[in-house]
């Protein structure tokens, strides 16, 4: 307790880099797309890009920029992610489709005559979403895959609703897999009646049978500080990223929200039964998420997570007892030029070391609409 509490400190050694950038985009939130390391040790990233000239206030408004033309993309680097190749550029996702007659086929694929996925193999990708939006009250919930490390990937095909109101994922990590080979996938729900999100859990042994396992949290009445329109809103708990420990525990951090431009922070839950029942386990922080979790190969488990008070950036915390207690906030970098930063995914490229991905403007830009072009960056660390 007392080292949680200790001044933030800044991490030595840390390297930084960038994914993408493009004067007249806005990039953002590889959180909900990914980061992978295939089999032959390449790294893929995928992220949302939104065509942008920065012109004016509306231009780097949220509300503003769900409404304009965007792709959900990947990208590729040969060398642990340090550069990153253009060429390799590929669409996974055009957020213009707003039902399955919209996918490139006409329609939802079925992945039942297809092979099963082997979710141990690092080739195996999963990104997922919500059509006709992401958190919307009428959501159905697509899934692609890549057997091939990001080659290719299967046609969009729609997860099973199971009654549920409305149904968003959102994609998942290396490390969600049991070791009976199930695959857990972190999603969430909102009815028309409770105007705050409810995370839950899917479950696959295959890729092709999708099963809802579980409610994360309890359920809640409708909060009455919640405005149905406003990206602000609070929002008790939402983004779950769940990952499954080499001890078998699974934990996921959620969400919680005040105030999606400052007072957001990261709150760790655990399942001791593969992810079929959920508590409370941790509060990582004061201030920041989501937080994307990574269990290290030496038994830690590191949380990396925006940092939306100036100075912005982002930040991360270690735990060394399976997420239940944190040790002192450390400072990637503080460089953001305002409140938009953050999204971050993390994985450990090799044995002690990590590579975080995530979206950012930084406050040195030439070109400054309440902070700098948003662009993804990388950062390599040794916690």
């Amino acid at each position: 307790m007392t080292d949680s509490f200790k001044p933030p400190q800044r991490a030595p050694r840390a390297e930084h880099g960038v994914v993408y950038r493009n004067e007249n985009e806005y990039c953002g939130w590889p959180f909900y797309c990914g980061l992978w390391q295939t089999e032959n040790g390449d790294i893929v990233a995928s992220f949302k890009r939104v065509r942008n000239n920065y012109a004016g206030a509306d231009d780097v408004d949220h509300g503003q920029i769900q409404e304009k033309p965007a792709h959900l993309i990947t990208i590729r680097s040969k060398n642990g992610g340090r550069s990153w190749d253009a060429s390799s550029v590929r669409e996974v996702f055009d957020m213009a489709w707003k039902n399955p007659a919209d996918f490139p086929q006409g329609e939802a694929a079925d992945w039942s005559d297809l092979p099963p996925l082997d979710f141990k193999s690092r080739d195996t990708l999963i990104m997922g979403g919500g059509v006709p939006s992401l958190f919307g009250r009428e959501a159905n919930s697509w899934l692609r895959a890549s057997t091939d490390g990001g080659a290719t990937w299967r046609d969009p095909m729609m997860l099973p609703q199971y009654s549920l109101p409305s149904l968003t994922n959102f994609g998942s990590p290396m490390y969600a897999t049991r070791e009976d080979g199930v695959h857990l996938l972190g999603c969430q729900t909102v009815s028309p009646d409770v105007l705050s999100p409810r995370p839950l859990v899917y479950g696959s042994p295959n890729g092709v049978d999708w099963l809802y396992l579980s409610f994360m949290t309890e359920d809640r009445p409708p909060s009455p500080f919640y405005v149905s329109k406003s990206p602000y809103s609070p929002l008790p708990h939402f983004y779950p990223r769940i990952v499954v420990l080499p001890n078998g525990k699974v934990i996921a951090s959620l969400r919680y929200q005040r105030d999606a431009r400052s007072v957001i922070w990261t709150e760790i839950y655990e399942s001791l039964d593969g992810g079929r029942s959920w508590g409370f386990s941790s509060r990582v922080n004061d201030i920041g998420a989501p937080g994307d979790l990574v269990p290290m190969r030496d038994g830690r488990v590191v949380c990396v997570y925006g940092y939306r008070t100036m100075p912005s950036g982002v930040r991360y915390k270690v735990s060394e007892d399976d997420g239940r207690t944190w040790g002192p906030e450390i400072i990637l970098r503080d460089d953001g030029g305002s409140w938009d930063v953050g999204y971050p995914r993390v994985i450990e490229t090799e044995p002690g070391k990590l590579l975080t991905v995530y979206y950012i403007n930084r406050k040195n830009d030439p070109m400054q609409m309440n902070g700098g072009v948003r662009h993804i960056a990388w950062t390599m660390f040794r916690p």
